[in-house]
């Protein structure tokens, strides 16, 4: 496979900040957690957004999914929730005499999967397919989701009474997990001043749905394009080691539990190829892993009394284990 050359790389760049600035047209002051969902699509990934309500998970998903031209599906996970509902179901039709399949809501390029943990661990189950192969097996066929597909799930932080909590090897599935906090207190009132007055003579309000304005600047063709050229972007093997020594490094530690798997190291690296696609750079910079190992990692570790909720102890673990580490030299 020939690496991406430079003029290659800034056109990757140029999609991706394209991409970002439509989504910034629905959500004020989060660029830097906007790029890393493009990322993460980039990387063929999916993200698991853990925050309190209201914090805007929902228009985001919304948000990225216009921007990139592709399907935006949204299932609200709940304990009576069956697999089913999820990837479809073959429905019998009476005049043809015939089982037909009804696609479900997994059938998208972006999926909301909303409050994940509330659903039971056999409908969180039916997403692993979907996640790891993008594709789907009902009553023995098996069947491909539109690419790119990308799962955004959410769950909430603080909330845990009626839930299922997620295991290791589905948090496993999941490339970055992000928070995405408060706003700050002025693009909290640049949220208000866009809650204009469209209504008629007769004072009706109705508040502007900020989804709207965003405009798709990509196709899914062209999103799966690029997708194949971030996978061009070289790794050098100084930071192939350094990928694989913050991996390492994990394991074997007495906070931690449970340590990296090698499915982390390689979504440490999938998501570095296309963070510096993202910056125009055919190439990865330890800079690139280092910055993006917390999101990429801590959600993969378990560790020692820890109820592993607010991922604070693996993440603060974690960037200890870091700064322990010497950031390998890149050849001139």
């Amino acid at each position: 496979m020939p690496i991406l050359s430079s003029s290659e790389a800034v056109e990757v760049r140029d999609a991706a900040q394209a991409v970002v600035a439509q989504v910034e047209r629905a959500i004020v002051g989060k660029r830097a957690f906007i790029e890393l969902l493009v990322v993460a699509l980039l990387a063929r990934g999916h993200v698991l957004i853990e925050d309190i309500p209201g914090v805007g998970k929902t228009t985001l998903a919304k948000a990225l999914a216009r921007a990139v031209g592709g399907e935006f599906k949204r299932v609200q996970f709940t304990p009576d929730l069956l697999p089913g509902d999820v990837t479809g179901l073959a429905i019998y039709n009476q005049k043809t005499s015939e089982f037909v399949f009804n696609p479900g809501p997994i059938f998208a390029n972006v999926l909301l999967a909303d409050e994940i943990n509330r659903a039971t661990p056999k409908t969180q189950s039916a997403l692993l397919e979907a996640m790891e192969e993008s594709q789907v097996t009902t009553d023995g066929v098996t069947r491909l989701v539109p690419q790119p597909f990308m799962v955004v799930a959410t769950q909430n932080p603080v909330e845990y009474r009626g839930t299922y909590p997620l295991p290791e090897a589905q948090m496993d599935r999941f490339l970055m997990r992000v928070h995405l906090g408060y706003p700050q207190p002025e693009e909290e009132e640049q949220m208000l001043a866009r809650q204009v007055d469209a209504g008629d003579s007769e004072n009706e309000f109705r508040p502007t749905a900020p989804v709207e304005n965003v405009e798709a600047v990509l196709t899914a063709e062209s999103a799966r394009r690029l997708q194949d050229m971030v996978a061009r972007i070289h790794v050098s093997k100084p930071v192939r080691d350094y990928i694989v020594a913050i991996s390492t490094a994990t394991r074997g530690q007495s906070d931690i539990a449970l340590g990296v798997s090698p499915r982390g190291s390689l979504a440490l690296q999938r998501a570095s190829q296309a963070a510096a696609a993202v910056a125009g750079r055919e190439f990865v910079l330890p800079d690139d892993v280092k910055q993006l190992a917390i999101p990429v990692l801590a959600h993969r570790l378990m560790m020692h009394n820890d109820t592993g909720r607010s991922g604070s102890a693996a993440g603060a673990a974690l960037q200890r284990l870091i700064g322990e580490l010497p950031i390998p030299a890149m050849p001139r």
